[in-house]
């Protein structure tokens, strides 16, 4: 197994997770199998319950896992399959020593950070660096581990000794460390000293880096370059340029260009490892990628969608919706604009206080070519929401509903339609002293899911893969379509609460149908306006297809909002409906 560290200094949330995640395609464009660790140095177990305005999204795994939004980088780039194993966090790791020494497993030793969590650190990565994630079933060639935050914070120190460690126990030429560092310009001079001062830190911490990429957001001048090589005591060519990208999918790109590949080939020793039939393999996704990535998006037609949330003023809140959002784009040649609309703002109480954030989000919604509300949770601006799926359904213009997105349609469907003044979603009513809702049952179009722990937070929704089953007679269904009419999809699912089964019949009756159900038959999965109401694309589904959305293979139900947005729904459907599904992916 061979490894690349990739770390960071200066500041955090300079890009490592997509250097980290390009490094590992170009990997994948030699030929090689490739898999990704992330290590979150934080107390919590998971990303389960951490604030997305705070942490960013809670990214979904197949196997139910709550993760750091970086391994969404990682399947989407790499288009593997990791496993909750794949993130790393402090608290997994204490959690883990602390159990053996329960269990007697140290018996008589004292257990201390020195060896035993860092070594507990290592014994992890070796394990899970050697799980299949891809369609081959075979062990990966290289392991890419990133490590979260900045080399020298207290949280960080047994992990970057337990790296330093690795370096040693996977021996000469197993072991690469990339480190970036973020390098300012003031008054337009580009300064290096933070640079330096943050490889003098990392060596001191016992790590070696063997190349610096130097986040930057011009290029950088060719005296910049060798000054940082000089007093980092590293070649010229080991000092690699990120400069900011018009797209992030354009890093590959660049990364390549400055020579990487021979960078990874000379430092991990992979001449040998290559064979001619990975190389040809490899060339295939390289050219692929580019094609779709490298087109000058200014010739495109522009296409604008209202995202409509509660979490807009942090955008990586939603990563992996932007994500599909843009994939889907690519694949229909259109250059996206994401409005974005707080559902706060649109609510008759923001007309009161703030008219001009009133008037402009109501702007946004009008004037948008699609509308989509993604997950959350909590009541908050959720008023909002039901007037922007309102709009969007009798001013004909498409929308998608994701997870608290379709349960906002089909509140407002009732509400509108069916005449249930009332109705609302368990989640967003006041509890009597017994915990119970205190809105009249008949007025719950949501309820919380029977099988929920209600007491404990941390991983106990419905997570992770699972079937949806299109329903006999849904064969007009335009996402259904798009899934090439298959019977039986697979999507990752993250939620509490569902459809109330007491009042599916007043809905359909009106013109609601819900064409895909889970395998008990009675958990609704996939909404549109039934085959006799006119309209675009109207579309909500309980499952986050944003998960699965590969930047080679955009996901269904984004790609069929994104086509219906620009008019090009039939011709998208005719090119990807009849493809054949394989190993998850078409």
């Amino acid at each position: 197994m061979k490894y690349v560290l990739v770390s960071g200094g200066v500041i955090s949330g300079v890009g490592k997770g997509i250097i980290a995640s390009s490094t590992g395609l170009l990997l994948k464009t030699i030929g090689l199998k490739v898999s990704s660790i992330k290590v979150d140095p934080y107390l919590n177990v998971d990303a389960g319950t951490m604030n997305p305005k705070e942490h960013g999204e809670v990214f979904v795994l197949d196997d139910g896992g709550e993760v750091d939004l970086d391994l969404g980088n990682y399947e989407r780039y790499l288009n593997v399959t990791l496993t909750r194993d794949n993130n790393i966090t402090t608290g997994k790791i204490y959690k883990h020593v602390i159990e053996r020494e329960r269990k007697g497993d140290y018996l008589g030793r004292t257990v201390q950070v020195v060896p035993h969590v860092t070594d507990a650190i290592q014994e992890w990565i070796e394990r899970v660096a050697k799980i299949p994630v891809d369609d081959t079933g075979e062990e990966p060639d290289v392991c890419i581990i990133e490590l979260g935050g900045t080399v020298g914070d207290i949280e960080s120190m047994p992990f970057v000794e337990a790296m330093t460690q690795l370096r040693r126990r996977a021996g000469k030429g197993n072991f690469l460390q990339i480190h970036v560092s973020y390098i300012p310009v003031i008054h337009g001079e580009q300064k290096t000293k933070p640079t330096q001062q943050a490889i003098r830190g990392v060596r001191s911490a016992g790590l070696i880096p063997d190349l610096i990429a130097c986040r930057c957001e011009m290029e950088l001048e060719k005296s910049t370059v060798e000054k940082i090589a000089h007093f980092c005591q590293v070649d010229v060519e080991q000092v690699i340029v990120v400069r900011d990208m018009p797209s992030i999918y354009q890093v590959p790109v660049l990364l390549e260009e400055q020579g990487l590949i021979p960078l990874l080939k000379q430092g991990l020793q992979l001449d040998a490892t290559i064979e001619p039939d990975m190389l040809t393999r490899g060339k295939h996704i390289w050219q692929q990628w580019r094609t779709l990535t490298t087109p000058n998006q200014n010739f495109y037609e522009p296409l604008s969608i209202a995202l409509v949330g509660k979490y807009t003023t942090f955008h990586d809140s939603y990563l992996s919706v932007i994500k599909a959002l843009e994939h889907s784009a690519m694949r229909c040649r259109r250059r996206l604009t994401i409005m974005w609309v707080d559902s706060e703002h649109l609510e008759p109480a923001a007309q009161e206080t703030d008219p001009a954030k009133y008037h402009k989000a109501w702007h946004n919604v009008c004037t948008a070519d699609g509308i989509l509300v993604p997950g959350g949770f909590g009541d908050r601006g959720t008023e909002g929401m039901i007037a922007a799926a309102r709009w969007a359904r009798e001013n004909k213009r498409p929308y998608l509903g994701i997870c608290l997105g379709m349960q906002i349609a089909v509140i407002e469907f009732a509400r509108n339609v069916v005449g249930m003044a009332g109705a609302t979603s368990e989640e967003f009513v006041a509890k009597d002293a017994e915990g119970k809702p205190a809105a009249k049952t008949d007025q719950l179009a949501i309820v919380f899911m029977p099988e929920i722990d209600k007491t404990t937070m941390g991983g106990t929704m419905r997570l992770g893969r699972r079937p949806t089953h299109f329903q006999p007679g849904s064969e007009w269904s335009k996402l259904r379509a798009l899934y090439g009419g298959k019977e039986t999809i697979d999507e990752r699912h993250r939620h509490r609460y569902e459809v109330n089964p007491e009042v599916i019949a007043r809905l359909q009756e009106k013109g609601l149908a819900f064409v895909g159900k889970d395998d008990s038959g009675v958990r609704m999965e996939v909404v549109e306006l039934a085959k006799e109401v006119e309209h675009p694309w109207f579309v909500g589904v309980q499952f986050h297809p944003e998960y699965l959305s590969r930047v080679l293979e955009p996901s269904r139900p984004y790609l069929g909002f994104v086509a219906a947005s620009a008019g090009v729904l039939a011709e998208v459907t005719e090119s990807v409906g009849g493809r054949a599904e394989v190993n998850g992916h078409f």
